[in-house]
């Protein structure tokens, strides 16, 4: 089977493939003819279709034994998650960015943002609107949160339930195309999160198709996907399908695999590897370069190892753990699963180790934990001080901005940006925006609405505060949760993004910084003063002082170089208060980075 689910057309014909292996009957309804079109039974439980009677923009309905659902295929829902799906040319879209080269994945500085806040507009035209703002900031990629059609218009995008349909309200397939190429012509990759672990509740009709779903498995957030029970391989080819068309049709440079720790497969070939081995497949038949990320949580290297030496052979995965000894470093929490990091002892072992827990014993999960990442190299990690988890996830979702001072912030960010991986910034957090990232939600059934009210207030019950949960179908969380671009504008908001355009084009222009290279890091961890220190490259080094203690503390910097301090977080022209002018010597709460004079 080598076609792609639902309509697709070309040389003015359509070929319509449904996969329902239960089905007795499977026909198309167009709704603009009230007429039918029946599909003929083909092997293991597709049924097909060649014709020219439905033309791009038509709607229709699929027909399974005379029931009427809307396509698990479909790429466009006009009408919503209940309404008729709508067939789209998606090869007569004009490309203007056939020059592009996607970049590789060492030169990824990224930006994860959502679509319905990012902008006023909440649109893909509203982030282009933007992009001089990125551009300027000098990141490499953007990361859009998921944009599969979900119910309604405000939704944090994992409640999807159309993977192959872009969100209707954020300017459906044309608008993204129209991103991409924006963002292409401008040097910036786009990565799209995708979410292959569960689908959403509301507007959910795979049942009605075939097995898409098991009960051999669980996930925190809805029925497992079927990836090993008995009718899988149509929903294997589902999967697998819908991640090339992103890269094929749309000309997405990387996915971001939400949760891949919670897909469950047990067949002889793993979906991710069997994903990972049709992306290069892709690679080798169009030349382009893509991209697969990972969010794990499980500090196992076999979603990254090479399909050669036995693993998934996905690109490179989020790191949590990094993020944790961060924020307990910079005096963050130490409840849940924080309680399982010391701070700056940590934060030195995740610079050099990647993982934390590398085999070691967790007193959180109450067992030991991970494996060792020594051959893995730095470019295959993304780390941060906060994303949409970490900030969403909190009950009045505050960013760094309201937990942290401001000198604080901006050694966070210096701790992200000299980090031997990947940097990922939080849409908003380069200007200290102060608006909240809250949960929010628009389901039209009030029985579904309640048990997320329900849930979130149970999620949060143990915390002692007077404030109320928000609402998430309250449309006011979902504006309060607007990026605030008049932040920006505030003395604060522009000191901020100089410094962090200051941080990004350092880590640009100094080889030791620029390649992401595990091998040359040297931590020290000064315990008496909060500090560490954090030496990388060979002949050409850079020395970081990174003082998460509120004190002028004075440290003695490596010996063998003639150092040249290049940026001091506390220099005035970011609203500091005061470069230090004494080598070694370094204010509270801040981040000084030193070159060799070699460079």
């Amino acid at each position: 089977m080598d076609k792609t689910p639902g309509i697709r057309f070309q040389n003015g014909s359509a070929t319509i493939v449904v996969w329902a292996p239960r089905a007795k009957s499977v026909a198309l309804h167009l709704v603009k003819h009230n007429s039918q079109l029946s599909l003929a039974a083909k092997k293991r439980g597709y049924w097909e279709l060649e014709t020219t009677q439905i033309q791009p923009g038509d709607l229709y309905k699929v027909v399974i034994d005379e029931q009427f659902f809307p396509d698990v295929a479909s790429v466009a829902q006009p009408e919503g998650v209940h309404g008729p799906s709508q067939a789209l040319d998606l090869a007569h879209f004009e490309r203007t960015g056939t020059a592009w080269e996607n970049p590789a994945l060492d030169k990824y500085i990224i930006y994860e943002l959502h679509t319905g806040t990012y902008s006023p507009e909440g649109t893909f035209d509203g982030i282009i609107g933007k992009l001089d703002h990125l551009e300027e900031l000098g990141i490499t990629a953007i990361e859009l949160m998921p944009v599969a059609q979900f119910p309604g218009g405000r939704n944090w995008g994992y409640d999807g339930v159309f993977p192959y349909a872009v969100q209707t309200s954020y300017g459906g397939a044309t608008g993204l195309m129209r991103l991409v190429d924006a963002c292409h012509a401008r040097g910036l990759a786009i990565i799209l999160d995708v979410v292959y672990n569960h689908l959403g509740p509301e507007g959910n009709y795979f049942n009605n198709y075939g097995p898409y779903f098991t009960d051999k498995y669980k996930t925190p957030w809805g029925s497992a996907v079927n990836f090993d029970d008995a009718g899988c391989d149509g929903v294997r080819h589902y999967v697998v399908e819908n991640a090339l068309m992103w890269f094929r049709d749309f000309g997405v440079d990387a996915l971001r695999l939400d949760a891949a720790h919670a897909i469950k497969d047990f067949s002889p070939v793993h979906i991710l590897r069997e994903l990972s081995q049709q992306v290069l497949a892709l690679t080798k038949q169009t030349g382009r370069l893509y991209h697969l990320l990972a969010e794990v949580d499980l500090n196992d290297t076999r979603f990254i190892d090479p399909l050669d030496k036995c693993g998934y052979g996905l690109n490179a995965q989020w790191i949590d753990e990094f993020h944790h000894a961060l924020r307990v470093s910079a005096g963050g929490e130490t409840s849940g699963y924080y309680a399982d990091f010391s701070g700056i002892t940590d934060l030195a072992k995740s610079y050099r180790d990647a993982y934390v827990y590398d085999g070691v014993y967790s007193a959180q999960r109450q067992k030991t934990f991970g494996t060792k990442a020594d051959h893995r190299p730095g470019g295959q990690f993304v780390v941060f001080s906060q994303n949409h988890d970490q900030v969403g996830n909190r009950m009045l979702g505050e960013r760094s901005t309201e937990l942290f001072s401001f000198e604080m912030q901006k050694l966070m960010a210096g701790a992200v940006l000299i980090a031997p991986y990947l940097p990922l910034l939080f849409m908003g957090e380069e200007f200290s925006a102060r608006s909240p990232f809250l949960y929010f939600i628009d389901h039209s059934d009030p029985k579904l609405v309640e048990a997320v009210r329900k849930g979130r207030s149970e999620e949060f019950k143990a915390f002692k505060t007077k404030s109320e949960v928000p609402d998430p179908k309250d449309k006011n969380t979902f504006d309060r949760s607007k990026l605030p671009w008049n932040d920006y504008h505030l003395s604060t908001g522009k000191a901020m993004f100089n410094y962090y355009k200051a941080l990004i084009a350092l880590r640009k222009q100094l080889p030791a910084l620029a390649i992401p290279d595990r091998g040359s890091v040297r931590v020290e961890v000064l315990a008496d003063k909060n500090i560490l220190l954090l030496q990388r490259g060979k002949l050409q080094q850079v020395c970081a002082v990174l003082n998460f203690s509120r004190e002028i503390q004075a440290v003695e910097l490596p010996a063998g170089n003639s150092w040249v301090k290049v940026i001091d977080s506390a220099d005035p022209s970011w609203k500091g208060p005061g470069a230090s002018a004494t080598l070694g010597q370094i204010r509270p709460e801040s981040v000084i980075i030193y070159k060799n004079h070699d460079i």
